[in-house]
């Protein structure tokens, strides 16, 4: 009887010494938590979690009242094209989450973006005046770009576990064989003991599995005239950025796209449209009505030159 008893209390020590590596509770801890969780009833694991809220309530209301600030928050643009979409909304959560810390003790930290190589070739790097213009202070933006993607990865890790950042933006290129489940599960938990986020920018990839709690799918939206304070609106003028977003990742049971519109100055999202149901990339810009074109006030190259001559032949 005595070998089962010193068998049990070598697993007991193992899965104690597991729960430290991947800082997660004791399993004891974690039994005891869970049953005054379940005391206090369904609401009380909520209550406690970290969010950002987007400030749009039936977005919020899908993503369980905010972005997590514990974990994973992946956002792909299907098109290196696309970009700067997927760019703009990444920076644009930076910037909500500096002004959600603007009056705590971590106001002064920065941001981190951690970019590969492949990923800084194709779609460029951040502008320091175009981050003031979005609404990010670029004295609180730190750029790194590793020649390796693995290089990158382990910064990212680095900077999650040290819990310096705010938060830490990683951009890769497509879905490189180097970063798969295992490594997305790796940062994940290092997100997870220190109660920092990480945003997973995913230039020109597809849907694979992950450990990000969302996954967002950010497209360009044609942007809206920009409105004069006494209400009217400004023709042939250029608004905020407005992004075509579709919720592919959580607890919904289909996809949802939204159209939101960043306001720099506010640092805040207002929706364009109310209505969550999917759409097709041609239907965005139903909901905008006459969309403003950078090219409107150029000459219509269409337009017949005039009359057409013909010479004859001289040999």
């Amino acid at each position: 009887m005595a070998q089962p008893a010193v068998t049990r209390e070598r697993l007991f020590a193992l899965r104690e010494a597991i729960a430290k590596l991947e800082g997660k509770p004791a399993p004891a801890l974690a039994a005891a938590e869970s049953e005054a969780s379940a005391d206090k009833g369904p609401s009380a694991k909520n209550e406690g979690a970290l969010r950002l809220p987007l400030g749009i309530p039936a977005l919020d209301e899908a993503i369980d009242g905010g972005l997590p600030l514990d974990g994973i928050t992946e956002v792909r643009s299907g098109h290196l094209r696309e970009a700067g979409a997927g760019s703009g909304f990444a920076l644009a959560l930076a910037a909500m989450l500096q002004r959600q810390t603007e009056e705590s003790p971590n106001a002064s930290l920065p941001i981190l973006w951690i970019a590969d190589m492949v990923s800084t070739l194709e779609a460029g790097a951040p502008y320091a005046i175009g981050l003031r213009d979005f609404g990010l202070k670029p004295d609180q933006f730190i750029y790194a770009s590793p020649r390796k993607l693995e290089d990158a990865l382990w910064l990212a890790e680095a900077a999650v576990e040290s819990g310096v950042f705010p938060a830490t933006i990683l951009e890769i290129r497509g879905n490189p064989k180097p970063f798969g489940l295992t490594e997305s599960r790796r940062l994940s938990l290092r997100a997870k003991a220190v109660q920092r986020p990480l945003f997973l920018l995913r230039q020109a990839g597809v849907e694979e599995a992950s450990s990000a709690h969302f996954r967002f799918l950010a497209a360009p939206a044609p942007a809206r005239a920009r409105p004069l304070p006494d209400g009217t609106i400004l023709g042939g003028s250029i608004g905020n950025p407005v992004f075509h977003l579709t919720l592919e990742k959580s607890r919904n049971p289909a996809p949802l796209s939204f159209l939101l519109e960043w306001n720099p100055h506010d640092r805040r999202f207002f929706a364009v449209s109310q209505s969550v149901e999917p759409c097709l990339p041609d239907e965005r810009a139903a909901h905008f009505g006459n969309p403003i074109s950078a090219s409107s006030n150029r000459p219509d190259r269409k337009k017949e030159m005039g009359a057409l001559l013909a010479f004859a032949r001289t040999s």
